[in-house]
């Protein structure tokens, strides 16, 4: 018998795959969502379609400009603006916390993804690099011991993702996680904090001149 796969993990597959191609690039800012060819692509019904559009508008990535077109989302300079202030009080707090409560086995899962990363760097693999830097961020904020940090970047992950993977700056962005990884690895708040609040500061200015071409950051 051909096994049902529950409407959930349907919903679930769509929408994982379409947040993809929209962070990858494959999906660009204003590339319309129609229900019925993407049902059509991925041999599902139209009603996970639908529910994976929904969630895709819940989470930023895509909007209704009416009620019967949906397109990818185009980023402001004010969008990019607000997810970094997010961004900057939320991680540098974190860094601060993660420096003075990280184990030995914390950091050696920190020190693997660099790893990872420089290997995906010098490969140039683009998707690797978004992904393990993610995590890299991710994990950080995990050692600061604090679920509501993490709840409350949860949200926002995906959009900051998506936003950073137009940021093709790959060697500097693997210098500044080294030197942050080393300042948390010291123990001292202070140090890595300033570290944070550098590569956060200097991320925004990379991804708004990727985004947004010679425009400066306010």
């Amino acid at each position: 018998m051909t096994k049902i796969e529950p409407l959930g993990a349907v919903r679930e597959r769509v929408t994982s795959e379409l947040r993809r191609q929209i962070i990858a690039g494959s999906l660009l800012p204003g590339d319309r969502l129609v229900e019925r060819e993407l049902a059509e692509r991925f041999g599902v019904s139209r009603v996970p379609v639908r529910e994976a559009i929904r969630a895709l508008v819940a989470e930023g990535f895509v909007h209704f400009e009416t009620p019967r077109r949906t397109v990818v989302r185009r980023l402001t300079p004010t969008d990019v603006k607000e997810l970094f202030e997010l961004r900057e009080a939320l991680e540098v707090y974190a860094a601060g916390l993660a420096a003075s409560r990280a184990t030995p086995e914390d950091l050696a899962q920190v020190q693997e993804l660099i790893a990872r990363a420089a290997a995906a760097t010098e490969a140039g693999d683009a998707e690797l690099i978004t992904d393990l830097n993610s995590r890299l961020h991710d994990r950080i904020v995990a050692m600061a011991g604090n679920s509501l940090l993490t709840e409350a970047l949860e949200p926002v992950a995906g959009r900051l993702r998506w936003m950073t993977r137009r940021n093709e700056e790959w060697p500097q962005l693997l210098v500044e996680h080294r030197e942050l990884y080393e300042a948390i690895a010291s123990g001292d708040p202070d140090r890595a904090r300033a570290h944070a609040l550098t590569h956060v500061r200097t991320n925004y200015r990379s991804t708004m001149r990727h985004l947004f071409g010679d425009e400066e950051a306010p």
